[in-house]
């Protein structure tokens, strides 16, 4: 076992795979852009990132800890720091639990900044959730759109942490993100189809096939685009109310980075379930990784051209 605390928290940083942060990040990022435009003060934004990095390495955390036995009858996840000795469950559980509570505290930060309790309020709720998705997936299929309810969650906080209220359109992104995140989930447990009916977890791969998980997953995937395009009218909506009036506003129309980017996210998407008809179990890690991160980053372009360029 490694005894230098720098040597843990890197294979810590390892093992709860830290880069895919991305996945979520450019969708709350994008959010904020809307919520406190054109963008947050500093203080705002790094609190924002702490309190998103925080909330995931504690949820990741608790997950490791959760599996930890699982992974280690996985031939694929048996060389995890857990199983393998590289990280007790003791130190990942301290971590996990420590990255919480300063997720609660920093969640406090936007009330001495805005006078804003919410985050602080909610802050244990939205904790709950991110601990209690590592275990739905012993009793239930939903598991699935239990962890996208975890990411979607992200920027339904960010705009309760800049605007002290909820509304439809931090809403709309928060559930194509469930469902984004539900329908890549269900093609990368295609991995693990006969670990899990051993282990008697309930995955849509283990419970009902390859055929059926690969439709349910598209399905997951178009809805989360039908309202990745209901949320755009609101982005030119707003776009067009910052900049009405303006001297030498550009001839642009407001909200045209967006569209762009939805069409782009359809063809990644498409690419993505005409290779998973064509890619092994073992081959869709790496592929399903790049191309998800992707569609979050092509959606962070097309909403931060449209508030940042437009709108200056």
């Amino acid at each position: 076992m490694p005894t230098s605390l720098t040597r843990q928290l890197v294979e810590f940083g390892r093992t709860i795979r830290l880069s895919h942060t991305l996945f979520a990040l450019p969708f709350a990022l994008g959010t904020a852009l809307v919520a406190d435009p054109p963008c947050p003060d500093a203080t705002s934004l790094a609190l924002l990132l702490a309190c998103m990095v925080a909330a995931r390495t504690a949820g990741m955390g608790m997950n490791r800890v959760a599996d930890a036995a699982i992974d280690a009858r996985n031939p694929r996840t048996a060389d995890r720091a857990i199983p393998a000795g590289r990280l007790s469950r003791r130190t990942t559980l301290a971590i996990s639990l420590t990255s919480g509570a300063a997720f609660m505290a920093l969640a406090w930060g936007f009330f001495v900044l805005q006078r804003n309790a919410w985050p602080g309020i909610l802050a244990p709720a939205f904790l709950a959730i991110l601990y209690g998705y590592s275990w739905t997936k012993r009793i239930t299929a939903l598991s699935h759109w239990v962890l996208g309810l975890c990411l979607g969650l992200a920027p339904v906080g960010v705009w309760i942490a800049l605007r002290g209220e909820i509304s439809l359109w931090p809403v709309l992104i928060g559930a194509a993100v469930m469902l984004w995140t539900a329908g890549f989930d269900i093609l990368y447990a295609l991995q693990d189809v006969e670990v899990d009916r051993r282990e008697r977890l309930h995955s849509i791969p283990a419970r009902w096939g390859r055929h059926v998980a690969v439709r349910l997953a598209a399905a997951c995937h178009l809805l989360m685009w039908v309202l990745l395009a209901l949320a755009v009218p609101q982005i030119m909506a707003f776009v067009d109310t910052l900049v009405e009036g303006r001297v030498g506003r550009s001839a642009v129309p407001a909200g045209w980075a967006s569209l762009a980017a939805l069409a782009l996210i359809a063809g990644v998407l498409l690419a993505q379930h005409i290779r998973s008809r064509r890619t092994t179990p073992e081959q869709i890690n790496a592929a399903f990784f790049r191309m998800n991160v992707l569609v979050s980053m092509i959606w962070l372009a097309g909403v931060a051209a449209d508030v940042l360029i437009l709108a200056r």
